[in-house]
């Protein structure tokens, strides 16, 4: 699917050196991480939302939710066959749920991935993809050297990814605590 949307959190400056410290770590340990992936849009997010299409939007009415306390917990496995998956848990407070389907709310109905639906929905940033399952156990322990302790942050700001144009545009903040 070319033309999938989605609508992500961004993190506060705190948090997004924090989780890319994670991937500069797994990257120098020779594993798979996001630091490989070097397109302009990648940063340290949580996806709230995806979908085939999706008409604009606006984020004015959620702007007073900003920015919204998270906590970045233990690591996440996804995935099977002979890859994982590794990323970190984002603890799913009241106001995250709310927010979650606030966001869906104002996307209206359509066809959202399984995962992402309110309900199923498990936040989370991912750190690394496509780790081979016999290197699992090395990726979580350069992730628990990098620094694995729970780490209060904030979500400053949604953005809106459009696979198909390739283009980010911020919907609330634009991505740091000063801006919310």
């Amino acid at each position: 699917m070319t033309d999938v949307v989605s609508l992500e959190l961004l993190l506060d400056d705190q948090a997004d050196a924090a989780v890319r410290a994670v991937w500069q770590a797994l990257a120098r340990a020779g594993l798979p991480s996001q630091a490989q992936h070097k397109g302009e849009s990648n940063r340290p997010h949580v996806t709230m939302l995806v979908r085939a299409g999706l008409g604009p939007i606006g984020g004015e009415h959620l702007a007073p939710l900003f920015p919204l306390p998270v906590t970045l917990g233990a690591p996440l496995l996804f995935g099977s066959g002979r890859t994982r998956v590794i990323a970190r848990s984002v603890v799913p407070t009241a106001a995250l749920l709310s927010l979650h389907a606030r966001v869906h709310e104002t996307a209206g109905p359509g066809g959202d991935a399984d995962h992402t639906r309110p309900g199923a929905w498990t936040p989370h940033v991912t750190l690394a993809r496509r780790v081979p399952i016999d290197r699992v156990g090395e990726a979580l322990a350069v992730w628990s050297e990098a620094g694995a302790q729970d780490l209060t942050a904030h979500a400053v700001g949604l953005r809106r990814w459009d696979a198909a144009s390739r283009t980010v545009t911020d919907l609330v903040g634009h991505g740091t605590l000063e801006t919310c």
